[in-house]
């Protein structure tokens, strides 16, 4: 069964709006406190330079004590002294792998930009039937809108490598798939293969981003969903997190991050949400936390997941009912606003970066906290 990106049977991410290239760290001042006046428009160094964060100082006097904002950088820049301020969020050097990017609208995407507006070299493994026209439209220049990163430049993907995170290697691929033609013009596109295919042109990555999701009876009830259709939503969505891990891990920095992205109906009925979608969300959120136990012991790597609020991109649109789920999030979340797939990519940033490196095993929410909520504000019941 093929994948398709987590940007949508999770249910993850924004409302149709205005391109996210924009939206990108105009939204992360709230998350990040980005100063966007005072970022640096130098152009993004290349992995050939070593990443670092520098410290605070702290200065201590006698006056009486005044607190001011510390600003949050979504990359290290340069004062007009040469030195370097506030708090930065610094990925130049990393290299990351994005697993499941096939369009400019999704939680991956979004990802991608938030990394290498802090400096990140981009990969992206993208599901093999979306891989034409994904390469297509780059090339093209149909996405060069929303590629744009805060500096004005256009986020450079290095490489786009065929993935299809339901095979881990090529004898488990059956003959109607390795036949199929909307397979027959790529190659190497199992797990395993990827993962040899990014050693042997990169050597090592620092980053791996798992957003994948697919549960070909999502529309059904659980109770309808039948033994084929459950177990494949389990495959799509939280076993391809696994294999990734596993088959990428040896070719990973020490230090280096892991992040996927779940959903609230991992522990919330979600009514509509079905064909065992809510539970390969919970087993993906259990395996975070053995998996951060074992590749961290392993590999000194970290693994975290987002539980990312409903977003209104193409695949999500597979559930059928998403505009009502953005809606009654924007109705009933605390924060009473739109939720921007950029939110998401920011909070990726800072899971993956150096500021994170005491968090692994970790559910983080970027939903405008509407997980917290046990009654709907906009409930018949409540009204008089």
């Amino acid at each position: 069964m093929a994948t398709m990106t987590a940007g949508g049977l999770q249910m993850a991410a924004m409302r149709p709006c205005t391109s996210s290239s924009r939206r990108l760290f105009l939204s992360s001042a709230a998350i990040l406190g980005v100063d966007l006046k005072g970022a640096s428009q130098a152009k993004f160094a290349s992995s050939s330079y070593i990443s670092s964060v520098k410290p605070l100082c702290k200065t201590f006097v006698s006056a009486p004590l005044k607190f001011t904002n510390v600003i949050t950088r979504a990359m290290s820049g340069e004062s007009e002294k040469g030195v370097a301020s506030g708090l930065p969020i610094d990925l130049r050097g990393k290299r990351a792998f994005i697993a499941g990017v096939a369009d400019d609208n999704g939680y991956g995407w979004a990802i991608a930009k938030a990394l290498a507006a802090a400096g990140a070299e981009i990969l992206v493994g993208t599901w093999v039937p979306a891989l034409n026209i994904f390469e297509t439209s780059l090339r093209r220049g149909k996405f060069d809108e929303s590629r744009r990163l805060p500096n004005g430049s256009l986020m450079e993907i290095i490489k786009v490598y065929p993935l299809d995170a339901v095979y881990d290697t090529p004898e488990d691929v059956p003959d109607d798939v390795r036949t199929n033609k909307r397979y027959s013009s790529a190659s190497n596109w199992t797990v395993k293969e990827a993962a040899e295919s990014v050693k042997n042109d990169f050597g090592s990555i620092d980053i791996l981003v798992h957003s994948l999701a697919n549960g070909p009876e999502v529309t059904k009830p659980l109770l309808e969903t039948s033994r084929k259709g459950y177990l494949a939503a389990i495959s799509a969505s939280s076993y391809s997190f696994v294999s990734l891990l596993k088959h990428f891990l040896p070719i990973m920095n020490p230090g280096g991050a892991s992040i996927s992205l779940t959903y609230i109906a991992s522990e919330r009925t979600i009514p509509g949400y079905g064909g065992g979608m809510s539970s390969a969300k919970a087993a993906l959120e259990s395996d975070t936390r053995v998996l951060a136990f074992e590749a961290g012991r392993k590999c000194k790597i970290r693994v975290n997941t987002i539980s990312a609020g409903p977003l209104g991109s193409r695949a999500a649109k597979a559930i059928g009912f998403i505009e009502k789920m953005i809606e009654y999030s924007y109705t009933n979340a605390p924060l009473q606003k739109e939720l921007s797939a950029d939110e998401v990519g920011n909070a990726a940033a800072f899971l993956v970066s150096p500021l994170a490196s005491a968090i692994t095993g970790s559910v983080v929410y970027v939903d405008n906290g509407l997980n917290t909520m046990g009654l709907a504000t906009d409930s018949p019941t409540l009204a008089v």
